[in-house]
């Protein structure tokens, strides 16, 4: 690509007033980004959703100072900018008929590679949620996939750290320019995925950080992935936005299931009581809804821990496998201990990491 070819191609995403679905039509009816503006206006005003005043605006080119600026802005921090007809542009995305016409990307991952997830759900992750992500990245370690999210607060974040902590890789899709991280505190979380993943984006350094942003942000989230995992949502939200995007775009939906009182299991329950999404408890249900079978996943085991028990802790480790999440009411009744012993015995089965502490004084198998 020439220099010329990029700064035409950036004019493009300038135009007052026009989306993606219209930069599109223009680059089909005029045959490059460049002649969109060498195109007499009589023939522009032959284009699908290209009134007088869009005319008006292309003939114009006032707006050629700031591609002027995002070109400077490029070159001094080695950005790498994907359009929409170059060969490294997702594939995926290319599918979406609202997809960007130009991207923003700093970083070393292959958007195009074989399997990609992406992960999305609240702002306020549980320690329910943030578990689940964990196991659910260290069990697809070995899988080569491309884990993507939004990089805000909640889920987002967790789904990016527990990746990076298991040498997958990661793609933060922003809402903002490549010219700043938010929110801040994971300036150094997107730092380390720039080692192994990277960041992508559709806003250019000068654009405005703005509500609408968001949704924005959502459709590619939604449309880079084979597959999308709702780990926790409220019954609104971005996260719920983004699934019924990737049901649009006929995408996989999975989603995990949460108590029913649960606010942040809210959307995830609607998803699968509609029929939106499908069931996702663990790694192998992604991993045979989408035919990625080559590898057998199994829950890790710890025999050797299991085999250095009393009998106090043995009690508790065969009733959490007859039942699961079970509350600590419930094991004083069944095991007939006292609160003291069996306190005792709980902290040093979670100490070794053999049992999880959840919300609510509830106890797991880890």
């Amino acid at each position: 690509m020439t220099a010329s070819e990029l700064y035409y191609q950036i004019a493009l995403t300038f135009i007052p007033n026009v989306g993606d679905i219209t930069a599109k039509s223009l680059l089909a009816y005029c045959g490059s980004a460049e002649k969109v503006f060498s195109t007499p206006k009589s023939k522009l005003l032959k284009v699908p959703d290209v009134g007088e005043k869009t005319a008006s605006a292309i003939m114009s080119k006032s707006f050629f100072d700031r591609v002027d600026e995002e070109i400077k802005f490029i070159e001094k921090y080695k950005i790498k900018t994907y359009f929409f007809t170059d060969k490294e542009y997702p594939a995926r995305l290319k599918e979406c008929v609202d997809s960007p016409i130009l991207l923003y990307y700093k970083g070393t991952a292959d958007l195009n590679t074989a399997k990609i997830v992406s992960i999305v759900g609240t702002r306020n992750a549980t320690e329910y949620g943030k578990y689940f992500i964990k196991k659910l990245c260290e069990d697809l370690s070995n899988q080569n996939i491309l884990v993507v999210s939004g990089l805000a607060y909640g889920i987002d974040t967790y789904a990016h750290k527990y990746a990076v902590e298991n040498q997958m890789t990661t793609v933060g899709v922003l809402a903002h320019g490549l010219q700043t991280i938010y929110p801040a505190q994971n300036k150094s979380l997107a730092k380390q995925m720039l080692e192994n993943g990277g960041l992508l984006t559709e806003f250019s350094s000068q654009h405005t950080m703005l509500p609408s942003n968001f949704p924005m942000r959502n459709r590619i989230v939604a449309g880079m992935c084979d597959a999308l995992v709702v780990v926790e949502s409220a019954s609104k939200g971005g996260a719920l936005i983004t699934a019924n995007i990737a049901n649009s775009y006929n995408k996989d939906v999975l989603a995990l299931p949460g108590n029913y009182d649960q606010k942040s299991s809210a959307g995830c329950n609607f998803l699968l009581k509609t029929h939106k999404a499908s069931i996702i408890e663990n790694s192998n249900d992604l991993v045979q809804l989408m035919g990625w079978n080559e590898v057998s996943i199994q829950p890790k085991k710890q025999k050797e821990l299991l085999l250095d028990l009393n009998p106090k802790e043995k009690k508790i480790i065969d009733l959490l496998r007859e039942i699961d999440n079970v509350e600590i009411d419930v094991m004083l009744k069944k095991l007939q201990s006292s609160t003291g012993d069996l306190a005792t015995s709980l902290l040093e089965l979670e100490l070794r990491g053999l049992i999880l502490s959840l919300p609510g004084k509830r106890y797991k198998l880890a």
